[in-house]
């Protein structure tokens, strides 16, 4: 069973960390984007929706999931601390709290993911709707 910790332990926090570096990727992609980008370009504001909210549901699905796949890892842990205990029979408290913690230990993971990428992406929609309210001035459409 010691596997199946270390695969807890690495791999579901593996996933989490790697997850964290991909809102970060595309959040810094999306600012550069929206620092240059170019309103007079587009003559349809769908064209221009289109292109500032790409990649956006990536951060959504990730900020959305990060804290069920920490609960998940959870789950798990606990489910090994158990069958442990069940195994060698009795046990001393230390095994038992080592256990919990590393099944705690990804969920805090999970959240830690969850919330920066909630925020980054809740920041990401408000610049687009900032810019698109620019263009709807600069074409004459407010409140269109």
């Amino acid at each position: 069973m010691e596997w199946l910790r270390i695969a807890i332990d690495y791999g579901m926090i593996g996933l989490l960390i790697f997850l964290s570096f991909l809102v970060f990727a595309i959040a810094i992609e999306r600012c550069l984007l929206y620092r240059g980008i170019r309103l007079e370009d587009y003559a349809d504001r769908k064209e221009l929706e289109i292109e500032l909210t790409k990649k956006l549901h990536i951060i959504a699905i990730i900020g959305s999931n990060a804290p069920y796949i920490g609960l998940l890892g959870t789950v798990l842990g606990i489910m090994l601390t158990f069958y442990t205990m069940g195994i060698e029979g009795f046990m001393d408290t230390g095994k038992i709290m080592v256990g919990l913690a590393l099944a705690l230990k990804v969920t805090a993971v999970g959240l830690v993911v969850a919330i920066p990428s909630v925020a980054i992406y809740n920041l990401l929609l408000r610049k687009v709707k900032v810019l698109l309210m620019k263009w709807e001035v600069m074409n004459g459409r407010e409140g269109v």
